[in-house]
């Protein structure tokens, strides 16, 4: 049976797009209290089922796929810009191909603006609602209000029309530098994205006995198997070959099971699912909800096949550290060490290179240093730097990494830091090894 959170997850996803929500009207309708409401339509809008706006409310949206996340929908727009939708509510939810700014003649402009798009622009009423029946939305900046006539046609249209006290230049920028954080987003695996999901996944009930995981075991050629308890689909424990030697075929599993089993829910990254797996020496993962139950599974190859394929996708959108990286150079001699020049953005106040910018450098050359020796993902496990003095901006720092100890699991790498042949920072790093 399900909970009144989940009930209400399911009211909200059958409500039709673009409709309206109130925390009291989901608790008067579904009998339950506001507290309960509010934290299943918070869940809801971290699902991508609605999308709350200031000044607008609550409203439910069409969720986005995942490949999709270049692109933004209205709503998002108004968040980013702190606007106020003053038109065309309804059309909150419909996602944006592409944004042309008005700063040219009306013909020009209408040139460029097509269904689909946002018409960003000032107080030129004439031009909101020709965009308007061309299909765009529009955006008004500086602050101003636009006419009744063209929120009555908005709201026609189902076309937003948004008020945004920012110019246009800034505007642009911002939604910019949204599209370019969901594409640097888009490079982060998650476990919901590799994970085997709940119908084809193998599992056994408490009330199975050892002869049922004997006849999976045969079906599938798998040997560890969660375990949940039949009544709420709930993983209450795992059950693997070890556990089942020396036992009789009909005892049951859960007299045998490990107990309070680790789990991922589908918003962990496959990164740190990967450390759990490696730090504790787990083979799969079971993958649960907030109510614990079983969504699927991840095993530790998923997981490797997941992290080289990241390593093979090209980058789409720069982090810092890749900024930093492009200037880390090395030549062909094994021997020669890893060069970096301190450009002015890697610079802190004082004009020395930053600690997050050095700490960056000596993480990249190590891990460079350990894959060209062992060939494996690796995952850092500790970074003690001991030793720092100030690198001055345009000075070239050499990065000599120094492998001290590398096992089947574990590697460890001592890097010294040098400007001007001067010793001035010394670092250790230990990292976990992943074999392919």
């Amino acid at each position: 049976m399900a909970t009144k959170h989940e009930r209400i997850l399911l009211h909200i996803e059958s409500l039709p797009v673009g409709n309206k929500i109130s925390v009291r009207q989901i608790a008067k309708q579904l009998d339950v209290s506001e507290g309960t409401a509010y934290r299943a339509i918070k869940e809801s809008e971290n699902q991508g089922l609605v999308s709350t706006i200031e000044r607008v409310g609550t409203i439910r949206i069409e969720k986005k796929k995942k490949e999709n996340f270049e692109r933004l929908t209205f709503a998002e727009v108004v968040s980013i810009v702190d606007g106020q939708v003053v038109g065309g509510r309804a059309g909150l939810h419909k996602t944006l191909n592409k944004f042309v700014i008005g700063a040219m003649k009306l013909e020009a402009m209408m040139r460029y603006t097509e269904a689909g798009n946002l018409l960003i622009v000032g107080n030129r009423t004439r031009a909101h609602e020709q965009a308007l029946q061309a299909g765009a939305a529009v955006l008004i900046t500086g602050g101003f209000d636009a006419h009744e006539r063209t929120k009555k046609l908005a709201d026609d249209l189902e076309l937003p029309v948004i008020s945004t006290s920012y110019d246009s230049f800034t505007v642009a920028t911002m939604i910019n530098r949204a599209i370019y954080d969901q594409l640097i987003k888009k490079e982060i695996v998650l476990v919901e994205d590799i994970l085997i999901p709940f119908e084809n996944a193998y599992y056994l009930t408490m009330k199975d006995t050892i002869d049922q995981w004997s006849k999976l075991n045969k079906e599938t050629a798998h040997s560890r198997f969660p375990v949940l308890d039949q009544a709420s689909m709930k993983v209450i424990g795992m059950v693997t070959s070890k556990d089942i030697i020396g036992r009789n075929s009909q005892e049951a599993i859960d007299r045998v099971m490990t107990r309070s089993p680790l789990t991922v829910s589908g918003k962990t990254s496959v990164a740190s699912a990967a450390h759990i797996m490696i730090w504790e020496g787990i083979e799969l993962l079971p993958v649960v909800n907030e109510q614990h139950r079983l969504e699927g599974v991840i095993s530790r190859q998923d997981v490797l096949k997941a992290l080289q394929m990241i390593q093979r996708q090209p980058q789409i959108g720069e982090t810092i550290d890749d900024l930093v990286f492009k200037e880390l150079t090395v030549e062909k001699d094994a021997d020669k060490p890893y060069r970096f020049q301190v450009t002015p953005q890697m610079t802190n106040q004082l004009g020395a290179i930053s600690y997050g910018v050095f700490t960056s450098l000596i993480t990249e050359a190590a891990n460079r240093t350990l894959k060209d020796f062992k060939r494996s993902d690796l995952v850092i496990e500790n970074i003690t730097i001991y030793f720092i003095k100030p690198m001055q901006m345009e000075s070239t720092i050499e990065i000599c990494p120094r492998l001290l100890d590398v096992g089947r699991k574990f590697g460890k790498v001592d890097v010294e830091v040098f400007s001007e042949g001067n010793l001035v920072g010394k670092a250790m790093m230990m990292c976990q090894l992943l074999d392919r």
